[in-house]
């Protein structure tokens, strides 16, 4: 057997610490985590080692393509587990390794102290920690700082002492061994094997509430076509409801060919306006304007005038073409053609889309359609879009979202993607891997107090939540949920305040707030739907929730605890038909319980546990708390309580604990 070179050995030897399990990474750091500028980012590994040593660690990181690294101290939790909070400011790539090593220092620290409480003779010791400091002391002159003249400093202090106690205190000072944690040899210094990739995103990826409306329905008559002028006159309602996206399905040239009428027939009437989702016509295609919303001048004042209001502008990227989009006529190689030379239409048996094709990603349709469509992306970019929801994605190579999402962030990294994908977990997963900031969810049809606690779960404590943002989406103009259907108005309110509080990201359609919910008979669509008619409505018609919307979005942005995601906790209320949970801060500063009735239509009660343990407090302990809904304060005294739901008065409830000695 050949005997391996003592250079190999030597490298062998040197690495003696383990670095294992590291957190975040995304499938051994193929893809990147996820993390919010400004935000702290927990990093945490097992770290270990051979023998009795003392052992320190640290996190390395940079942006993607910087040769500096920042480092920040990493602490021991328990069982070999360390952790380091880090916060990166900038939007974009960057990257993060792990750092192990010996503290020869902090080990002759914790020897010497065990044999002077002894009583045991330390002068040989004294010498050796001596030796140490003296080390760490005499850098080269390129490296030497400020800190190393103060270690100097205490280096000559000690060695002008002849007492053996005054060198010990000075060895064992705590202004020493802060020095020498930063300056101290760093022996067996062994990284993590992979750096790791993390994507760090703008706040608005990671929290938002989106308002979907229709353009062309905002003129307030039914005969007549909304433009982006009569946008701008709803801003004031969009915003004081307390949103902050406002996002439009497809604003493009609407083509005739096999148009749509109303409630999806295949025939139109000549007043029809068909389908905003069969793009393009002789007036364009995914770069053009439906004539009748007005021209690129009006759409830059709506950009404008949202802006002005605290809203951003989201546009719904749909990779489908209408048979008059002019590239059917200018690129023919990017379309499926049957034997008999006609296009195929786009299917999804038993459903047909007679006023749609789908373009094909292979064959001669690379590279021209994969530039197109990046430039359509760019194109938007350029008009002030910075937020894309991308139409049914999984239908689409992931090869070409990978490529297509980083070419565009190569250009601005905070454009936000969100995935409309309603398909397999591992599908839906996937794409959040390759770039969506955020992705629709099965939160729609999640109902029962067993399917939300174990949905919410996998969401925020498994895998997926180092990568998948989803964002709650409570209705779309696809989908009248049954159980909206069958629920009146205690319905809406319960799924708004699920999706508002459990998410930190959610969505809803107009006429959300006005409970429509009638629907073609047996399905979850709705009846008269504004994809292929222009509808008018009475915003302030009896029996809306604005007024909830308008709490609950005002509650997200007073409270820190609902701008994170993966703080939450199921608590007891024992009931089924209740749903109780709590979201707080790592410093228990902000602390909120939330219950909500899932049965809307009757009142339902239990006792509930309130979690005084969360605050080191025993079952008997008193704690004070405010009723977010009423504004009034009170204390509950014992960790069981009772609660009582009557859905037709209010199927919620909102309280926020406060820790002992915080109120003022």
């Amino acid at each position: 057997m050949a005997r391996p070179s003592q250079m190999l050995l030597q490298t062998l030897a040197s690495s003696r610490i383990a670095i294992e399990a590291v957190e975040p990474v995304v499938d051994t750091g193929r893809f990147a985590a996820k993390a919010v500028a400004g935000e702290p980012l927990r990093i945490e590994a097992d770290i270990f080692c051979d023998g009795h040593d003392v052992i320190a660690a640290s996190v390395h990181y940079r942006s993607k393509g910087s040769e500096t690294w920042d480092e920040v101290p990493m602490r021991h939790i328990v069982n070999d587990r360390w952790r380091a909070t880090i916060v990166i400011k900038e939007v974009g790539h960057h990257e993060f390794r792990i750092a192990a090593w010996r503290d020869l220092f902090a080990s002759w620290r914790a020897e010497i102290a065990k044999k002077h409480a002894a009583d045991q003779n330390i002068s040989l010791e004294l010498e050796e920690g001596r030796l140490l400091v003296e080390q760490a002391a005499c850098p080269t002159d390129a490296a030497k700082s400020s800190a190393h003249s103060e270690l100097q400093a205490l280096l000559g202090e000690m060695n002008a002492s002849s007492s053996p106690g005054d060198r010990l205190a000075v060895l064992m000072s705590d202004e020493l061994a802060a020095l020498m944690a930063r300056l101290g040899a760093r022996v067996n210094l062994t990284h993590s094997e992979i750096i790791f990739p993390v994507f760090v995103d703008r706040e608005r990826a990671a929290f938002s509430a989106w308002y979907e409306l229709m353009p062309r329905s905002q003129s307030g008559r039914a005969d007549v076509h909304g433009t982006f002028g009569d946008v701008i006159e709803r801003l004031p309602y969009v915003r004081d409801l307390g949103f902050d996206v406002l996002y439009f399905p497809p604003i493009h040239p609407i083509g005739n060919t096999n148009r749509k009428g109303r409630n999806n027939s295949l025939t139109a009437a000549p007043e029809d306006p068909g389908s905003p989702y069969a793009i393009g016509s002789k007036e364009g295609g995914h770069d053009a304007i439906h004539p009748e919303l007005g021209g690129f001048e009006d759409f830059a004042r709506l950009v404008k005038a949202a802006r002005e209001h605290g809203l951003e502008i989201a546009l719904d990227f749909a990779i489908q073409c209408s048979p008059d989009h002019p590239w059917i006529r200018e690129h023919p190689e990017w379309f499926d053609w049957r034997p008999d030379g006609t296009i195929k239409f786009a299917e999804n048996p038993p459903k047909k889309y007679e006023d749609i094709v789908n373009v094909h990603f292979y064959r001669d349709a690379i590279p021209g359609l994969w530039y197109a469509l990046r430039d359509v992306v760019l194109f938007w970019l350029d008009k002030g879009v910075r937020i894309f929801r991308v139409d049914n994605p999984h239908t689409k190579p992931l090869p070409f979202w990978e490529w297509m999402i980083e070419e565009v962030r190569q250009v601005d990294p905070g454009v936000i993607f969100l995935a409309e994908a309603f398909t397999r977990p591992k599908m839906m997963k996937r794409l959040a891997k390759v770039g969506f900031n955020q992705s629709y969810s099965y939160f729609t049809w999640r109902n029962t107090k067993q399917e939300l606690t174990e949905y919410l779960t996998e969401l925020t404590r498994e895998d997926c939540r180092r990568y998948m943002r989803p964002n709650f989406f409570v209705n779309t103009p696809d989908i009248n949920p049954y159980y909206l259907q069958a629920s009146g108005r205690p319905g809406f309110q319960v799924r708004l305040f699920l999706a508002a509080t459990l998410g930190t990201n959610y969505g809803v359609y107009s006429g959300f707030e006005l409970c429509e919910a009638a629907a073609m008979p047996g399905k979850e669509e709705y009846l008269n739907s504004e994809k292929y008619e222009i509808r008018a409505w009475d915003w302030d018609r009896p029996g809306n929730i604005k007024a909830d919307i308008a709490f609950i979005n005002r509650l997200r942005r007073e409270n820190g605890a609902l701008r994170q995601f993966t703080n939450l906790n199921f608590y007891n209320a024992w009931n089924d038909a209740i749903l109780y949970y709590g979201k707080f801060t790592d410093d228990l500063s902000n602390f909120l319980l939330f219950a909500v009735n899932l049965d809307p239509h009757h009142p339902q009660e239990a006792p509930f546990e309130v979690p005084l343990w969360e605050f080191g407090l025993p079952d008997n302990a008193t704690i004070e708390a405010d009723d977010l809904v009423t504004g009034q304060s009170f204390a509950w005294t014992g960790k069981v309580q009772h609660m009582f739901l009557d859905p037709h008065q209010r199927p919620y409830m909102a309280w926020r604990l406060i820790a002992p000695g915080a109120r003022r």
